[in-house]
């Protein structure tokens, strides 16, 4: 497929991927090329192997029993699969937004400062300006700022997945994996997220599953639609949302099924 960013290397590319849970296939042969500065979508019905390819961008799937994997994944043209990669490394680089916030049982400060912390910042005037500059990133600072002792537990369910984003800010990454994070949100915390990741995309490289086709629609630079662990279709979203190549693709973004 041609893109206009064909000639510039793609930030995340994944080649010929299969992943199996034992003897399930949950994905098949998949290639795609994911561009800094741009929104990729995965869409698809429930269980079509959205999330896990989504976690295999970060090898999250190392952490179940059974996984294995064949292909390859690229971050920067380095394998992420090879037996050298560094997988702490990875995951500093590559952040990730799951489906239901989950800020961690403390204050609104120490959420953010967590992951510093652990990659060995100590300084306070370090933590404090990494911090504020997550939250501004995030766009909750203004709504926190005079809290950030508060714990996180308190906050809204759009504050604390505002908050999450700002966690996975912190550790300054250069890709930010979400899984449906607006799913368990309201519509005005969602269109402050849907703006928000927007604006990330300018000094991110954002991939997102969404069950909504709306969002994607309204978000995503592309889309890539999934079907029992196939790769139906990947094209510009304008694109594929318009003029689908498949009928499965056509089927699925009409409401035939899904």
């Amino acid at each position: 497929m041609t893109t206009v960013n064909q000639a510039v290397q793609a930030k995340i590319e994944i080649n010929h991927l299969d992943l199996f849970y034992d003897t399930f296939q949950a994905l098949h042969d998949v290639n795609m090329q994911c561009h800094a500065g741009e929104i990729t979508a995965l869409i698809g019905p429930s269980g079509c192997g959205k999330s896990t390819l989504l976690k295999t961008i970060n090898r999250m799937n190392d952490l179940i029993e059974g996984c294995r994997i064949s292909g390859q994944v690229y971050l920067d043209g380095e394998n992420i699969y090879s037996r050298t990669a560094d997988i702490n490394s990875l995951r500093k680089r590559v952040g990730m937004v799951f489906q239901k916030p989950n800020p961690f049982p403390m204050s609104v400060y120490d959420n953010v400062a967590y992951g510093p912390r652990t990659h060995g910042v100590k300084r306070k005037g370090e933590l404090d300006d990494i911090v504020e500059k997550a939250l501004v990133d995030a766009a909750i600072f203004d709504e926190v700022k005079d809290h950030l002792k508060r714990n996180a537990l308190a906050l809204s369910g759009g504050q604390q997945q505002r908050l999450c984003i700002a966690r996975a800010l912190a550790v300054e990454p250069d890709v930010l994996l979400m899984d449906e994070p607006t799913s368990a949100l309201d519509p005005i915390s969602t269109a402050k997220i849907e703006d928000l990741v927007l604006d990330l995309k300018a000094n991110y490289t954002i991939v997102i599953v969404t069950h909504n086709m709306q969002q994607a629609l309204r978000i995503s630079d592309r889309t890539a639609f999934f079907l029992l662990g196939i790769l139906v279709e990947f094209d510009r979203t304008e694109k594929l949302f318009s003029v689908p190549k498949d009928k499965r693709t056509e089927d699925y973004i009409t409401g035939r099924f899904g």
